[in-house]
């Protein structure tokens, strides 16, 4: 199957091959979008066969730090090295590169867009945005909570409802937003509707939603796990339980869950892994603080919709 394109009616470029499924907008002069677009979509067609060749190697899981099989020296191509890198954090548990291929992709189209004559792009790669802000600019981002219920239209923003919107400036660290839960496109561990990451870079704040959502749990009888590789045979999670249903928990149970993601989303702020994390379950939402360096840059969502904070 090879790669397609289309230019969509407001001016935005849709990219597709297999499954990677981009949507592009960028502003600014008209001669640099063209040209950033065409280089954009010179590098896209290259992006799965390069991935591709290397799929073997990103589907295992990083080894402990310092050990003799680092996978990472067997990996060529800039965007797997991304991968491995945004995921390096957290392999004293089990992760594998994939955890941030979406946003790594997302990160690479981007860079085709930071030349003179833009003032601002973003590439959405399903819901894993990187993006370009100049001095002046800004960038109004969406929340939606419950990825279980997103609109199939979702190319459509005017048609498509937010929960809460945060403004992003030049002077603000974040450059990569990302979203995972146990209804997104990826498998979770977890029973999270939606984990929300801003940080430095999309291949970064995609490593780190799959890992928060993940720590979103809590033991409960009715919630449906399976093993990875019985859902998806080639699943990179092999045996690994995932979650495949949530029924209706009781309060005390989704605060627990809360809890638990919320705790892992504060150490891995603290680290400096993340800027913040807007984590949503069956109606009840927290977000982390933003440390006292950050406190004078909006990073936070606001207005939240049909959602409640469990935390003050």
């Amino acid at each position: 199957m090879a790669a397609t394109r289309a230019l969509l009616s407001d001016g935005r470029w849709h990219f597709q091959h297999g499954p990677i499924d981009l949507v592009i907008g960028a502003f600014g002069d008209a001669d640099a979008i063209a040209l950033a677009h065409k280089a954009a979509w010179h590098r896209f067609e290259t992006v799965l066969p390069e991935l591709v060749a290397e799929l073997a190697v990103l589907r295992q899981p990083l080894p402990l730090a310092g050990s003799l099989l680092d996978t990472s020296e067997r990996l060529a191509g800039a965007i797997a090295q991304r991968m491995w890198q945004a995921c390096a954090p957290y392999r004293a548990g089990y992760i594998t590169p994939m955890a941030a291929v979406a946003g790594a992709v997302a990160q690479e189209i981007i860079t085709c867009y930071q030349g003179p004559g833009i003032q601002r792009a973003w590439v959405n790669n399903g819901g894993d945005i990187a993006f370009h802000l100049t001095p002046g600019a800004t960038l109004r981002v969406g929340l939606f909570s419950d990825l279980g219920t997103l609109p199939s239209a979702w190319r459509n923003p005017q048609g498509m409802p937010t929960d809460a919107q945060c403004e992003l400036c030049f002077d603000s660290p974040v450059r990569g937003i990302a979203t995972s839960g146990w209804q997104g496109r990826s498998f979770s561990r977890g029973i999270a509707d939606s984990v929300t990451v801003m940080a430095a870079t999309a291949a970064q704040a995609d490593a780190a939603a799959t890992v928060i959502a993940n720590a979103v749990n809590v033991a409960h009888p009715g919630i449906g796990r399976q093993p990875a590789c019985e859902v998806k045979d080639d699943s990179d999670l092999g045996a690994l339980l995932v979650t495949v249903d949530v029924p209706r928990l009781p309060d005390a149970a989704v605060r627990q869950a809360l809890f638990a993601g919320f705790a892992k989303a504060q150490a891995l702020q603290q680290r400096g892994l993340i800027v913040s994390a807007t984590l949503v379950c069956q109606g009840q939402w927290c977000e982390t603080n933003l440390s006292s360096s950050q406190s004078q840059v909006p990073l936070k969502f606001t207005v939240p919709v049909q959602v409640g904070s469990v935390f003050a």
